[in-house]
């Protein structure tokens, strides 16, 4: 799946989101609205991990749509 449909489906997806990472809150996926880079620093936050973890887990999960 590309980022675009993500993106343009964000409501939908953010559901998902949530259940990949339980730590990230309403407030989080709002601010991200779609954008990977900002979805990729809330999971670092959150989880307290580095960037290019963060980077893999989102690549991992946008292949498993």
């Amino acid at each position: 799946m590309n980022w675009d449909r993500i993106e343009g489906n964000w409501k939908q997806f953010s559901g998902k989101m949530r259940q990949q990472w339980g730590k990230l809150t309403d407030d989080d996926l709002e601010q991200a609205k779609g954008k990977r880079d900002e979805l990729v620093g809330r999971i670092q936050e959150r989880y307290g991990i580095a960037k290019a973890e963060a980077e893999r887990q989102v690549s991992d999960w946008e292949r498993s749509l």
